[in-house]
Order: structure tokens, then sequence, then C-alpha cells
């Protein structure tokens, strides 16, 4: 592909040789003559000076370079939308593979594609254009709407409901039972889950995460959310729409999180929280009270970001501290 057409299919401004043959897109430290990179974090603006890359994406108002520029305003999205003019992924053609078990009263959508080992339950419904790879289990009962992808050994349980273009990555587990018990003399008492996890359109859940099912009413996962590896959404917890949940979030029972909000890796809310719509947790910062629309936290117990890293200022200069005091 050349330059030029490159620029046309993203809408970017070229400054540079439009004749020069594209081939690939690279990270800016690893792309060679003939590949295309990206800057989008200043961190890396220093390497555009460097880097052998035949073309770089930048943002409009970014400085000359040696090499060419395809200047537009979110770098980020058409080095994504570029990955796609060169990556072909694998093509599933539809069909149920022999070794697959499908109870005969389960609703399979047109042009499916049911892997090895796959099983799905009684009266599970699975949409159209669906594509569930080697060992997917799907319990009875559930509802998955059209173009469903779900990786190998991902599981959605009974009575869970998903909506259209919902991922599932590998080893996704979606309504297992929520973690709660009731304390006797004998012991604990486990309290039946019976509240369906509704994942909404466009939801994406990533390896190894667990959306628990509730005891009663739902665990939801609103439009267009996004969940990484190892997070736990706790039972009867809700988030909104367009939400990031970096890896390793935990969402203790009952939460309330907001659209738009970023909950960075490691980030724990404790149990009927409600996180405001736009927030920003930090890296593992620990949430035991609610958070306000639009608010950045940051620590433990998380405080407001800009009163966090005055507090770490100090901190890291308490061994001076100490020692003036010692000698006053």
């Amino acid at each position: 592909m050349k330059l030029s057409e490159l620029a046309a299919a993203l809408g970017a401004t070229l400054h540079g040789d439009g004749e020069v043959e594209i081939t690939g897109i690279a990270g800016i430290e690893h792309a060679v003559a003939g590949q295309v990179t990206f800057v989008s974090n200043k961190k890396y603006t220093s390497l555009a000076r460097t880097t052998r890359a035949s073309a770089i994406l930048v943002e409009p108002d970014f400085p000359e370079t040696s090499a060419a520029t395809l200047r537009i305003a979110d770098p980020y999205l058409a080095y994504a939308r570029t990955i796609e003019l060169f990556y072909q992924p694998p093509a599933y053609a539809p069909g149920i593979h022999p070794t697959a078990v499908i109870a005969d009263s389960a609703t399979i959508g047109e042009r499916a594609h049911i892997g090895p080992y796959v099983v799905i339950g009684e009266k599970a419904v699975i949409g159209d254009d669906a594509i569930l790879h080697p060992h997917v289990v799907i319990y009875p009962n559930v509802v998955a709407g059209k173009h469903f992808t779900a990786h190998a050994h991902a599981v959605v349980r009974e009575h869970c409901r998903l909506g259209d273009n919902v991922i599932l990555q590998n080893g996704a587990v979606v309504g297992a039972d929520g973690f709660g018990f009731a304390r006797t003399p004998e012991g604990w008492y486990k309290i039946v889950q019976s509240g369906p996890a509704i994942l909404e359109d466009e939801v994406e859940i990533q390896a190894n995460a667990c959306i628990d099912r509730a005891s009663i009413g739902e665990t939801r996962i609103r439009r267009g959310a996004k969940v990484d590896n190892l997070v736990q959404v706790g039972h009867g917890s809700t988030v909104g729409e367009n939400t990031l949940l970096c890896a390793q979030v935990g969402l203790a029972g009952s939460t309330d999180v907001g659209k738009n909000v970023i909950l960075a890796g490691q980030v724990g809310v404790a149990g009927h929280c409600t996180i405001g719509d736009g927030a920003i947790a930090t890296a593992q910062s620990g949430i035991p009270n609610d958070v306000a629309p639009g608010k950045t936290v940051s620590g433990y117990p998380a405080v407001d970001n800009r009163q966090w890293l005055r507090s770490v200022a100090v901190f890291n200069r308490l061994p001076d501290l100490i020692k003036g005091l010692r000698r006053g």
C-alpha cells in the first residue's frame, strides 16, 4: 500500500513522499523502512527523531521529522485502524464440529461456528454469526445476541443474558456464584445466587475475568464497557457504559460504577460504594467510600489525586525531616 493510499484511508494529512510503499506497522523503537509507526504519548516524542520507520502517525501540530508524517487528531485510534488494514484475522467457517454437545432444545443462529467440544445447555439461545471456540461451555437458558464471540474455555452460567457483539476472551466466566454466605453457629450457610449476570451490547470481558451472579436482582455490565484480565466484578454490581476496568481490579458486591469511568490496574472498591460518571482511580488505589463524578483519586484510602501527590512528596522527605529534627 502506498503511503498516500494509507493517508486517504485514515483521513490523515500527509507530509512527505506519498509514493513510499508501506508493508506494515510497528512500535516506534522497532519499526524499519517500509513500516509506519505512531506517537500518541509525549514520552516517545524524542524517538520520532531516530526511528527508522518510513512514516509516523502524529497529531496535527507535531514537529517535522526526517520521516514522513501522517497528521491526524487521534494518532492512537489511527494506529488501531492501521493494524486492521494490514492484519488479516483467522476466518471461521459456519458449521458445528461433530464433537460439540448441543441440547436438542437449544437454538443456534444462522452462520454460527461451533468449535470442538463446545457444550450448549437446554433452552440456550445463540444468535446469528456467533463464533464459539473449543471447550466453551454455555449453561441452560443462556441468551446470547448476534456476533457473539467466546474464546476457548470461556463459560457462561445459567440464565445469563448477553447482548450483540459481546466478546469473551479465554477463560472468562460470566455468572459464577457470588461470594454470599450467612454466618450460623455451625459455620457459613451458602446463599443461593439466583440473579443472572447481564452483559449489554459491545461488552468485552478479557482473559480469566469473573463477572459474578447476584443473590437476588442482577449483576449488569452496561453497553460498551471493557473488563480487563483477572478482574473481579462482585455480585449485584453495576458497571456503566464505556467504563474501563483494568487488570486485577476488584469490585466488592453491590458496587455501582458510573459511565466513562477508568479504574486502573489493581484498584479495589469496597462493597456498596458508588463511583460517579467520568471518575478515574489511579493504579492500586483502594476505594472505601463513594467517589464524586469526574474526580481523580489515588492511594489508600483513596483521596484527591493532587492531595495524594503532595502526601507522597512529603513521605519521601520524612527521613531528611527526621534527621533535621534530631539535629535540632
